[in-house]
């Protein structure tokens, strides 16, 4: 599955790199993050059909949720969604139809188990610096407070061989998260898009496309702005 990711590039490069505005200049979004930890509900960069670049936190409210309690636990279970059942499922049924998204990532890391060894590896395209993630996105108010959340999550699907090679362990093996071919970002964000249009998405993406490589063991208890994260491990 993915819960972590990188997106090491600032505000105005992701507008211009998406053909949008931003209104994320003077965020927590600005700032360059070699490390993105879904379990800590980060807001991150969201492009939608809309004109500007939006702030999103990861793990998806569905919009019928009901109380602030019954919202911090369902959106720890909706980090990601699986493509296999995301028509099915009451958290997604709606949003993928009509609130799909990107989410901006130069990386994202994944663990191989060896023996007993769980070795992290940070997994990137060859020829994007910048390459984008499909997602949901839901607006969620919070009827106690009156305050509105915006949110997101990931979809996944069958791991292609380079992922399947290191994605092996865990409780969901040989998963990877979406990732949507830059010449068809414009058509995944359409929400007149059919069940069985969307559904064409749903492939790994190209093996030939991508590559990894071992990071240093302790890149989770570095600082997300630390670069230091996707630096190779010495041979």
């Amino acid at each position: 599955m993915c819960f972590y990711f990188s997106n090491s590039k600032r505000a105005l490069e992701l507008a211009n790199r998406y053909g949008r505005k931003t209104d994320m200049l003077e965020t927590s979004a600005e700032t360059p993050r070699y490390k993105i930890n879904a379990f800590t509900h980060p807001i991150c960069p969201v492009v939608t059909e809309k004109e500007n670049i939006e702030s999103a936190k990861w793990g998806l409210i569905p919009a019928w949720t009901k109380t602030a309690a019954e919202a911090d636990k369902i959106r720890k279970i909706c980090l990601n969604a699986r493509t296999e059942t995301v028509f099915d499922l009451p958290s997604f049924r709606n949003p993928i139809l009509t609130k799909r998204c990107l989410i901006p990532a130069t990386g994202y890391f994944e663990f191989h188990h060896q023996d007993k060894s769980a070795i992290p590896y940070y997994i990137f395209l060859k020829d994007e610096e910048i390459f984008s993630f499909g997602g949901l996105y839901e607006t969620w108010r919070n009827h106690e407070s009156g305050e509105t959340a915006q949110t997101f999550t990931i979809l996944t699907v069958s791991a292609n061989k380079l992922c399947a090679e290191i994605h092996n362990g865990g409780k969901n093996p040989f998963r990877m998260p979406l990732i949507i071919r830059r010449e068809k970002e414009d058509e995944w964000l359409d929400h007149t898009l059919r069940r069985a249009d969307i559904k064409q998405f749903f492939q790994p993406f190209n093996t030939d496309m991508m590559d990894a490589r071992p990071v240093p063991n302790d890149f989770l208890k570095k600082s997300p702005d630390d670069a230091s994260i996707i630096s190779t491990v010495s041979q």
